[in-house]
């Protein structure tokens, strides 16, 4: 599973970066206004701290005008995948910008119908919001399993990017069901290596070093 940290925060990108824990970047119109910067200045950055794929999104609701502003979006780097919105322009964005071999992130997915839309548009990345159908009391995580059996019935090469992930166990049900990818928060993506065992452990084990009165090199 590949992870993608869901942040235009150049400096949390950087730390998870050198982590080694990040393979690509989402953004959106809100998490670039809560960045502070302009978002051609700030996508630049982000794609030159990552080498996997930096989703940036039109604001456009027009075809004429996605178009337009998916063209300006992809001069900024070349690993830039431009997302569009799962509406019927956004459709046929995502048709054109693929036809010329960019990156597509199709983003606001509710239903398994408008995921098997995106794949047939040749969307790169299907972005079905999991956190969002929780707030309405229905299980994103059923929504990630249909996809995926939809997708692997048919050999869609689509990928299935797991999106408004909030906690860390719908990372690991995305995972056990078979998510391509995962975007999350940093502080999301930082909280999958805490286990009270683990810090447990770590605590008697230095405790007990300490008691040695050895050291190492």
């Amino acid at each position: 599973m590949k992870f993608f940290v869901d942040t235009a925060d150049v400096n949390e990108i950087r730390e998870l970066n050198d982590l080694g824990l990040v393979d690509g970047v989402t953004t959106n119109p809100s998490l670039i206004l809560k960045s502070g910067g302009k978002i051609a200045e700030v996508t630049k950055q982000i794609c030159d701290i990552v080498s996997g794929p930096v989703s940036a999104e039109v604001a456009a609701t027009e075809y004429s005008e996605m178009m337009k502003e998916a063209n300006a979006l992809a001069k900024i780097a070349d690993n830039v995948c431009i997302k569009v919105p799962l509406t019927l322009d956004g459709l046929k964005a995502c048709k054109a910008i693929r036809s010329d071999g960019r990156l597509v992130n199709v983003t606001l997915c509710f239903s398994a119908n408008q995921a098997l839309l995106a794949a047939k548009a040749g969307a790169t990345f299907i972005s079905p919001f999991v956190g969002r159908l929780d707030d309405m009391g229905i299980d994103g995580m059923d929504l990630i399993s249909e996809i995926r059996t939809i997708y692997d019935n048919y050999g869609f090469q689509t990928e299935i990017l797991a999106a408004s992930i909030r906690t860390v166990n719908h990372v690991k049900q995305a995972a056990l069901i078979g998510a391509d990818v995962i975007t999350a928060p940093p502080a999301t993506l930082k909280a999958l290596v805490k286990h009270p065992l683990t810090d447990k452990g770590l605590e008697q084990f230095l405790a007990d070093w300490k008691k040695t009165g050895q050291t190492i090199g």
